[in-house]
């Protein structure tokens, strides 16, 4: 490191001990807490995540230029650089609304298996390419409605569920050589146990007896019927629990199983969402006895108007301008993953300072240690769920005495971020000088909103690219004819999927002007996880424009596609989408909407439009009025369109069936 940057560091450390001093004037006591393993060891750690999927959170991520989609995963995944992420779980794929947008599956009917639909298994191969260590879970929201045979429940035939799961597995090690550590049940939805037991057996059965279950990604109510079921209780090897506020209960602490928060944070990206992540990365330990905690979302890499727009590690929403933004969590995360490792072990001396906040202890039991100290205040540390109890934390002065095995110690590398709430000028996983432990001690003035890693750890490194483009807004004219031979993913760049799946698709029928094309390919309502819409949509870009595209109805009689524009909702609110819907249908009709329903109609009548025929839609949106153009000529004409005044173009159709498009075409005004 360089001695300019040892300056700041001690230049900033000058800084906090003056404001410390201050800020102490009226009296701060000191307090005393002891490192120690000689009474034995606390659970073993797991890791830090992040996870990509409920749903789609990181679809913009793979439409970045080089070299900045590496810089992205970079600070993601490769340790001692940036978040340094030892656990990566991802979303199986399910043809479904999940949050954010519909992730393809991997079966789409039960008589197929493509294993590079989508960009998870890109994703995890990444990640992998940076940490081979890094652990990889699966962990389905939804299913493609043949699982369900008709329902919309999964667990109706268990084995068709878990054969459909195992696939996955199998598709993860036999075409992209991954290896899957855990695998979930389904997502935030209620357990079934006969599953869990089924799923345990069949992979038992393949010889996937090294893949743990994760279960049940909800609440703690499965704890208590593992305490009365064996076999349940065999089936599991992690206990998952979402937003638990940094608490367990006693029935999950019986059991004696690996407890993780495999779905916490949820917050946006900015300071406070820092307060939170630091926070609870210490106190799921402290007060929970959790031994992994995984962030939703690993990254904000989905149109910013979605659901939980911003939550995220950090931000990446502008692939076609190339800027990301590497948001404080982080640098949080950063404290915490450089300096231990999964197989590490919290020590039995850890738990919450005198005076308001927390403190942990980890080693490798092979003399180095860990510990990391956080001071984040109520107000500027709460997460989006759960509420939380008001409580205090003040400056003061602790003092740690080691004993045991690191009583020997004589310094201690020294990493300090303090979120500064005030001046807005954060001094973010800043290494600092070595810390001087005297007759096993040191001491600490503590400020709030503070972070400390003291570690016996040397690598750490703060790791840094030049700065990326800078912010633009999507491109005023934007053409895609979606002629791709071999494309790389299987989605058109930019395009979201909010209901349905929309993926290349080589025309065999076409030899011509139409032999490549986008195709909505899921035919069967799923086994959806949030309220999908009756239609499918797919979204992009943000305007007050024209936009044109060739369309290809493949349904008759009760088929229909559209075409649209200002599109103000998606995610898990697409059913009450509203915008400017051309339609136009396989009877020879067509209609203009207000809303994706088709409930509120600006204008209707006939268009001898039918199956199998490609036709030219163009639709034109200016003000308060929208005209419609069918093969270049108007097939209707100022339509009032009093809200919404802006928002998303979108393509779709009418219900789950087949339709294609094409030659995608925008001129914004």
């Amino acid at each position: 490191m360089s001695s300019v940057v040892h300056t700041n560091a001690h230049l900033n450390m000058l800084t906090h001990n003056l404001l410390f001093t201050i800020s102490c004037l009226l009296g701060c006591s000191a307090e005393f807490y002891v490192i120690d393993d000689r009474i034995g060891l606390g659970r073993e750690f797991d890791g830090i995540g992040g996870l990509s999927g409920g749903g789609a959170t990181s679809r913009l991520l793979v439409n970045y230029e080089e070299p900045y989609r590496s810089h992205i995963l970079d600070f993601l995944f490769k340790p001692n650089f940036g978040a340094s992420l030892h656990i990566l779980k991802v979303e199986i794929g399910g043809d479904a609304q999940t949050t954010d947008g519909t992730e393809p599956s991997h079966m789409h009917s039960k008589d197929e298996g493509n294993f590079f639909r989508g960009y998870e298994w890109w994703l995890m191969k990444e990640a992998k390419k940076r940490n081979p260590n890094i652990k990889l879970i699966g962990l389905p929201w939804a299913f493609p409605g043949w699982v369900g045979e008709g329902t919309q429940w999964p667990y109706f035939f268990p084995n068709v569920t878990a054969d459909y799961v195992v696939t996955w597995i199998y598709g993860a090690k036999q075409h992209h050589n991954l290896e899957i550590d855990y695998i979930g049940i389904w997502n935030e939805k209620k357990y079934d146990p006969v599953y869990i037991k089924v799923l345990r057996d069949t992979l038992d059965r393949v010889g996937y007896t090294n893949v743990g279950i994760i279960a049940a990604d909800g609440d703690w109510s499965i704890a208590a019927a593992m305490l009365e079921d064996p076999y349940l209780n065999d089936a599991v090897e992690v206990i998952g629990v979402h937003y638990p506020g940094t608490k367990t209960v006693k029935e999950a602490l019986l059991t004696e199983k690996k407890l993780w928060s495999s779905e916490d944070y949820s917050t946006f990206d900015d300071d406070i969402g820092a307060g939170c992540w630091a926070r609870i990365l210490n106190q799921n330990y402290v007060n929970g006895r959790m031994t992994s905690t995984i962030s939703w979302n690993l990254i904000a890499s989905y149109y910013e108007n979605l659901s939980f727009g911003g939550d995220g590690l950090m931000t990446a929403d502008e692939p076609w301008s190339g800027h990301y933004v590497v948001e404080s969590p982080i640098w949080m995360t950063a404290h915490t993953t450089q300096f231990t490792q999964p197989g590490w072990f919290y020590l039995q001396t850890v738990g919450n300072l005198t005076h308001g906040g927390s403190y942990v202890a980890l080693t490798d039991r092979k003399g180095n240690l860990t510990v990391v100290i956080q001071t984040m205040t109520h107000n500027h540390s709460q997460c989006i769920r759960p509420p939380l109890p008001h409580f205090d934390v003040s400056p003061q002065i602790a003092t740690f005495q080691l004993k045991g095995s690191f009583a020997h110690l004589t310094d201690l590398q020294v990493w300090y971020s303090k979120l500064d709430f005030e001046t807005k000028k954060d001094t973010l996983f800043q290494r600092s000088s070595p810390i001087k432990v005297y007759n096993g001690s040191f001491t600490l003035k503590l400020d709030v909103d503070e972070v400390y890693t003291i570690t016996t750890v040397n690598t750490g490194q703060r790791g840094a690219y030049p700065e990326p483009p800078k912010s633009r807004p999507f491109p005023k004219n934007y053409t895609d004819d979606f002629t791709i031979d071999n494309p790389p993913f299987s989605e058109a760049p930019y395009f979201a999927d909010q209901t349905g799946v929309f993926e290349y698709f080589r025309n065999s029928t076409d030899n011509g002007s139409h032999a490549f094309t986008l195709r909505q390919v899921v035919t069967e309502r799923p086994v959806t996880w949030a309220r999908d819409a009756d239609q499918t949509i797919s979204i992009i870009g943000d305007y007050n424009l024209n936009v044109s595209c060739d369309v290809l109805i493949e349904t008759p009689v009760t088929g229909g596609v559209f075409l649209a524009a200002r599109i103000d909702q998606g995610g898990e609110s697409v059913r009450e989408a509203k915008g400017v819907f051309y339609w136009i249908y396989a009877n020879g009709t067509y209609k203009v909407t207000n809303d994706i329903g088709g409930q509120r109609v600006l204008a209707e009548g006939l268009s001898g439009t039918r199956e199998g025929v490609w036709y030219t839609l163009t639709l034109r949106v200016k003000g308060y009025f929208a005209t419609g153009m069918l093969n270049g000529y108007p097939l209707w004409k100022n339509a009032v369109v009093l809200e919404p005044k802006n928002g998303w173009t979108a393509l779709g159709t009418l219900s789950f069936e087949y339709a294609q498009f094409d030659n995608f075409e925008v001129n914004a005004e």
